[in-house]
């Protein structure tokens, strides 16, 4: 599914490359926000209410407000060119859930880490998980209201990430701001593509 076949058939009518993109991140950081915010068809989401049972290894610390949580996965699409679509696979983000991640990382062109200035400690596994598996992907740092909000380059040097490694402030719930950094994803993947390629060529 990473690199699906464009065509202009004799119709005229273009079948465009279809890309998966991962949005992962810390507990509460708004991937299934940010992923319904961008879908344009109905996302498809698994969510379950928090209950007394997950209590003692779900940290709500700092999002005291959340009373759901993504147990599989979330599903989205968004066509950002007449033959380029993404489908956006947001992860759980739960430790209990990591034996998914595997399975929705297959394929995937590239990732969002969606983090949380309040809890940026919750990014550190996704951000390791991609390194690790050389998928590329951008940080994006999701402004929530009143919480404090840093320079990208204090939360590079936080994440201890290599610098050609995008960082953007982003509002998981506003359309145009998700879109630039579904955009900043497909940039960065195709640039370590074209680099890769060169380097093998050469």
């Amino acid at each position: 599914m990473v690199f699906g076949h464009s065509d202009r058939g004799r119709s005229g009518v273009v079948d465009p490359v279809t890309l998966k993109i991962l949005v992962a991140g810390g507990f509460g950081a708004g991937k299934t926000t940010l992923v319904g915010a961008v879908s344009e068809i109905k996302p498809l989401r698994t969510e379950e209410l928090l209950s007394e049972a997950g209590r003692p290894v779900d940290d709500i610390g700092g999002v005291e407000g959340k009373t759901t949580t993504t147990v599989a996965m979330d599903f989205g699409r968004i066509t950002l060119r007449e033959d380029l679509v993404l489908y956006l696979f947001g992860t759980p983000g739960q430790d209990r859930f990591w034996f998914l991640w595997d399975e929705l990382a297959t394929g995937a062109l590239g990732a969002v880490v969606l983090a949380d200035t309040r809890r940026l400690e919750d990014c550190f596994a996704a951000v390791d998980y991609f390194e690790r598996r050389g998928i590329a992907f951008t940080v994006a740092v999701n402004c929530f209201d009143g919480a404090t909000r840093f320079p990208e380059e204090s939360v590079r040097d936080a994440l201890d990430l290599d610098p050609d490694v995008p960082v953007m402030l982003c509002d998981a719930r506003q359309r145009e701001s998700t879109k630039s950094v579904l955009i900043s994803v497909v940039e960065h993947a195709m640039k370590i593509a074209a680099e890769q390629r060169q380097a093998a060529g050469g």
